[in-house]
This record gives structure tokens, C-alpha cells and sequence, in this order.
């Protein structure tokens, strides 16, 4: 078994069908299909049944939140790599995992449309790096992910909306595993989940990560880069390759500041 696609799910009905329709209808035919339902009480059970001659493995139990229900549906899994796929989130088009098929990296992560959004988002370069990561997560809708990192670095199940995040640096940066970017457009991302209308969790959780996992003096770098934009801090290292440039940076930024600082 080459791929496993596992759906979470709670009282979701109609954001299920969506994504068991975009899932059944892939042209790839070595992947299996597994959801994990935390005991829906919306007609989702129904729905669940009208397409199990599709599904290899799926239950309906309450869980401990949405990570615990990954985790559950990692341990089922018998794919080499595995995507979340979960109600709402749906496959950009049938043939998404034929064309991630022969990739063999540990992590391979592609594009996701986000909402009414007409721009794709996701890494633009294989070469990763924690500021890449401080800035902005990986798209776990996008993310295709071999099954025994995630049974080495299960997510932890004491954040609600980050441990996605946690597990991208984890494996990523400290543990130096092979990473890809693909241009495929992999999903068209629900925006109505707890990510995006966390009332304020999530710079919360973010904030106790970062101090769970990295020593202050660290921590203090990230402070200093991140108001910083890619493309400004881009620019910033190759103007400032020879001294001369560097110089000649320090006086324009001097003057720019002075100047913003009389108004």
C-alpha cells in the first residue's frame, strides 16, 4: 500500500461528503481511505456508511480532539505515506495522487487554495529552513507524510490547533528528514476550522511551542527576524555581500529612519 488518506471528522455531514467525493474519485488506485469520527450525532454516520464499500478501515467513538483522532488514524494506516485529508478540505482535482505517486522523500508538501483565495499557497523551495517554518506552517492538507515519522512523532495531543506546526519542526529541522516541495495543487482548504477562528488560541499555542522547544537566546534571534518579510530580508543579504554595500545600506537605512522619525 502506497498512500493512506485519513478523514477526522465531527458533525461535519455535509463538509464529509465533499471530501469522501473528492477522495473516491482519484484515478490513483494503490491508496486506502480511512476516516475517524468522534461520534457524530448529524446524519455523518450515514453518510460514512453510503460510500464504506470505499473505505478500508472507519469508526465513530469519541475521541480527545483532533489530534488525538489522527494519531487513531495513523496507528490504522497501512500506507508507506499518509495525508490528512479532514471533512471540508477536499482534493483540488482527481488526479492529485497520481502525480505524488513516485515521490519518496519523508515529507513531500504541494499546494493548497485556501477559501475564495485565487493564489496557491505552500513552501516554494525544497530547502527549507526554521525561519521558513517560524514564519508561516506547512499546510497539512498539502502534506504527504511517511508513516513511521508520524509513529516516531506522534502529534502531541495537548494543543488543539498547532501541533501540526510542532510536529513540522520536530522532524523537519531537529530531526534533518528528507523534505520536498511540489508545485502539484494538492487541496482546496476549508477555512471554517479551528485554525482559522481560533479567538486567540493560536498565538497562544504558538507561543508555549516556541518555548517548549527552543532556549531563550534562540528565541530572542526569532524575535529580532520575524517582522522582517522574506522578500526584504532577501534583499537584505545580497545587498550587503561587500562592505561597501553594507556601508552604504547603513547610511540610507539612517536616513530613512530619520526621516520617518520627524513625522
Amino acid at each position: 500500500m502506497n498512500i493512506s488518506v485519513i478523514t477526522i471528522n465531527y458533525n461535519n455531514r455535509e463538509g464529509l461528503k465533499h471530501t469522501i467525493e473528492s477522495v473516491v474519485c482519484q484515478s490513483y488506485a494503490d491508496f486506502e481511505f480511512i476516516i475517524i469520527d468522534g461520534g457524530s450525532t448529524d446524519g455523518s454516520v450515514d453518510i460514512i456508511k453510503e460510500y464504506e464499500n470505499n473505505i478500508a478501515y472507519w469508526v465513530s467513538e469519541k475521541d480527545h480532539g483532533v489530534y488525538h483522532a489522527m494519531n487513531k488514524g495513523v496507528i490504522q494506516a497501512r500506507g508507506e505515506h499518509l495525508i490528512f485529508m479532514n471533512s471540508g478540505d477536499c482534493f483540488y482535482s482527481p488526479n492529485v495522487l497520481d502525480s505524488i505517486k513516485e515521490y519518496k522523500e519523508d515529507i513531500v508538501c504541494g499546494q493548497v487554495f485556501k477559501g475564495e483565495s485565487q493564489i496557491p499557497s505552500g513552501p516554494k523551495s525544497s530547502t527549507i529552513t526554521l525561519v521558513d517554518l517560524m514564519r508561516e506552517s506547512l499546510p497539512h492538507q498539502a502534506m504527504f507524510i511517511k508513516k513511521q515519522l508520524l509513529l516516531d512523532h506522534p502529534y502531541d495531543e495537548q494543543y488543539k490547533i498547532l501541533s501540526d506546526w510542532k510536529f513540522c519542526i520536530e522532524t523537519i529541522i531537529f530531526g534533518n528528514c528528507s523534505f520536498r516541495a511540489s508545485e502539484v495543487t494538492v487541496a482546496n482548504y476549508d477555512t471554517s476550522g479551528i485554525s482559522t477562528n481560533s479567538n486567540g488560541l493560536l498565538p497562544k499555542e504558538r507561543e508555549q511551542i516556541l518555548k517548549e522547544m527552543f532556549p531563550p537566546r534562540i528565541l530572542s534571534d526569532y524575535q529580532r527576524l520575524y517582522p522582517v518579510d522574506d522578500e526584504l530580508l532577501d534583499q537584505a543579504l545580497l545587498l550587503t555581500q561587500t562592505i561597501g554595500a553594507r556601508n552604504l545600506v547603513k547610511r540610507f537605512s539612517s536616513l530613512i529612519l530619520r526621516l520617518i522619525n520627524k513625522k
